[in-house]
């Protein structure tokens, strides 16, 4: 498109599903992320937890205080905590997958009307419609 051409008002709306596609899967990755970084850090208390003794005083982090504990408890908790992170990386892979699938659809997209519009046609016609999915 030349420069003094406008931007046709379809594709206004098409980069801007693109736009926040792209923020979507940004958080879901950042998310993924923090929730890794969780998973790890649950897994290393926990092997450190089961190297104490049965007679061993065992603490447990609340807030800014930690909270005598013992060891089995503290053992359930933090293998309740890496069992709920692990499903909810699962469900955000996921939504970073249908988010990833959707993107290149709408690129696709964009560029298959683009693509046909530089041979000729008016660009600010109406691309063609697609049913709903």
């Amino acid at each position: 498109m030349s420069s003094g051409q406008q931007i046709p008002p379809w594709l206004q709306e098409q980069l801007a599903k693109i736009q926040q596609s792209q923020q979507n899967l940004q958080s879901i990755m950042a998310q993924k992320q923090q929730l890794e970084i969780e998973h790890l850090e649950t897994e290393k208390a926990l092997e450190e937890i089961k190297k104490a003794g049965d007679d061993d005083d065992v603490y447990k982090h609340a807030g800014s205080i930690l909270i005598k504990s013992n060891k089995k408890d503290l053992i359930a908790d933090l293998e309740e905590r890496q069992e709920l992170a692990k499903t909810r990386l699962t469900v955000l892979s996921k939504q970073e997958e249908r988010v990833k699938v959707s993107l290149k659809e709408q690129e696709s997209k964009i560029a298959e009307v683009m693509k046909g519009q530089t041979g000729g046609t008016n660009s600010t016609q109406q691309p063609p419609t697609n049913p709903p999915k």
